[in-house]
């Protein structure tokens, strides 16, 4: 039996900064594995989680966005983290923690939906079908989602461990999670606002023609306008960012380093 909110580290235990990294969905700890290597973040700790539900990880306990939110801080103050980073879900996750103020820092936001206009439409379908209908819908996507990884432009090995975690994801959990996560991003909420007030350092990363998550212009203009907030757009389409773009999401943590007290 799998534990819950397993762990990979990277770097020397008596690092002078230290980071925490939450996966996208359907991923893995390892997932971040390429960005770990990257020379920018020689010396740093990094701490990588596989979140409830997430390639085949257990589901003990609420997946609400702010139970997750509450428990990634606990870990990220148990592991004397100076930064967050998140990727899709795990974006969503470190906003939260940002919001509920679990987490007093700088934050990095990769492939972040902040609302559900951002969200594929096809995603949120299959997700609202599943919940209707059983599970079946997202268990079909899941078969689908290694064709992705062996597109994606990365080494044969990362590729292989995206197939691999992707293949142990379970569809009735991820029924429950995914729905959590949509609801959260439906709410009558302006997070765009809400982080752009926060006072917490943040990068928010998006890649610049198609790729995960999104803003709307609306939501652009409120973060473009925000001290605290730094945009950053990858060139080209780029999905599954820190498996694709390590280079460029290493550079961005690094950056964030910079900011921590």
């Amino acid at each position: 039996m799998r534990e819950a909110w397993e762990r990979l580290i990277v770097g020397p235990p008596d690092a002078d900064r230290s980071v925490l990294l939450l996966p996208g969905g359907a991923c893995s700890a390892r997932s971040f594995d390429l960005v770990m290597a990257e020379p920018a973040l020689s010396g740093v700790r990094m701490v990588a989680t596989t979140l409830p539900g997430m390639a085949g990880a257990p589901v003990t306990e609420e997946v609400s966005i702010p139970a997750v939110a509450r428990r990634a801080g606990e870990l990220a103050k148990d592991n004397a983290c100076d930064v967050v980073v998140g990727f899709s879900y795990g974006a969503t996750i470190a906003l939260e923690m940002v919001l509920s103020a679990h987490f007093q820092g700088p934050v990095v936001l990769l492939g972040i939906a902040v609302t559900t206009p951002d969200e594929a439409g096809f995603f949120r379908v299959v997700v609202r079908a599943s919940q209707k209908v059983g599970r079946w819908p997202l268990a079909i996507l899941f078969r689908l989602m290694p064709l992705m990884a062996r597109s994606a432009k990365t080494s044969e090995q990362h590729k292989k461990d995206l197939i691999e975690d992707f293949k142990q994801n379970r569809a009735g959990d991820a029924v429950r999670v995914c729905g959590e996560y949509l609801d959260y991003i439906a709410a009558k909420r302006n997070f765009a606002a809400e982080l752009a007030a926060s006072g917490s350092p943040v990068w928010v990363v998006h890649a610049e023609e198609k790729g995960d998550g999104g803003l709307t212009d609306a939501e652009r203009a409120t973060l473009e306008a925000a001290l605290n907030v730094t945009l950053v757009t990858i060139p080209g389409a780029v999905f599954l960012i820190p498996d694709v773009a390590p280079q460029r999401t290493a550079e961005v943590i690094a950056d964030a380093l910079k900011q921590a007290t």
